[in-house]
């Protein structure tokens, strides 16, 4: 099956959109194929603004009617408290929230942005898509992250080369209490670099210490940029430390 023949076979959904790649292409051929659908997004301590912001400008590229919702995550205790497992009860509660509202608004099929390239096990959260009957497209399709961007740049997204981007929740070590603090000073830190030109990085918590990690291809102008980086830091860590094993 292909894109198109799901569309037709399904010419009604709701998509998680997420501002990302993935979801963006999903969102662009539906349009294509002249499925009914809207997008929703939901804004949470977990996401960065820049992400809501791609999605505004996507949707409105697209002409996609796009619902922003809001869901308080860190009320949940089974998300606050960073188990092992966190990212099943953070997306049982977005997707539960974003099914309710689209079955308000008379969808009752949910799609999301998950690809061929993506294996369950690198996904914790796929067993909350599976309980909640949401359906992956691009999975079903055999559509990898390669085949997407291809498609995308193809299609003149500009998400076509956007980088791939966790959650704000994965900088924080497993067992260790998520706060809105920490959740914002790893926004301001990463809102920081992204300012001097750098992508594809991470800022992780270490302690009070903030671990960057980098591509190689950036390490000279980390370097070069060092003392800055510093600076700006610290006003959010006590460190700040350069982790040598650069992201690739």
């Amino acid at each position: 099956m292909d894109l198109p023949a799901f569309f037709k076979e399904n010419p009604k959904a709701a998509v998680a959109f997420s501002g990302g790649t993935d979801s963006a292409y999903l969102l662009y051929a539906a349009e294509a194929a002249g499925a009914d659908v809207w997008a929703y997004y939901v804004k949470s301590a977990f996401q960065p603004q820049f992400e809501l912001e791609d999605a505004k400008r996507l949707c409105a590229k697209l002409d996609v009617e796009l619902k922003i919702l809001t869901v308080d995550v860190l009320a949940d205790k089974a998300v606050r408290e960073n188990p092992a497992d966190r990212c099943y009860h953070c997306k049982k509660l977005i997707f539960t929230t974003i099914a309710e509202a689209a079955e308000a608004d008379g969808f009752a099929l949910l799609l999301d942005g998950t690809n061929a390239s993506d294996e369950e096990g690198d996904r914790p959260g796929m067993r909350a898509l599976r309980e909640l009957s949401v359906r992956s497209p691009l999975r079903e399709c055999g559509l990898t992250k390669s085949e997407i961007r291809r498609l995308s740049k193809e299609a003149g997204l500009f998400t076509w080369e956007k980088p791939a981007y966790a959650c704000l929740a994965t900088r924080i070590p497993t067992g260790e209490e998520i706060t809105a603090e920490k959740l914002e000073s790893t926004e301001a830190a990463e809102d920081f670099l992204f300012s001097l030109g750098f992508t594809d990085f991470r800022v992780r918590r270490f302690g009070q210490a903030a671990r960057l990690q980098f591509p190689a291809s950036q390490m000279e102008k980390v370097l070069e940029r060092r003392e800055e980086i510093v600076r700006e830091l610290k006003r959010y860590y006590k460190m700040v430390l350069l982790d040598m094993e650069v992201r690739t």
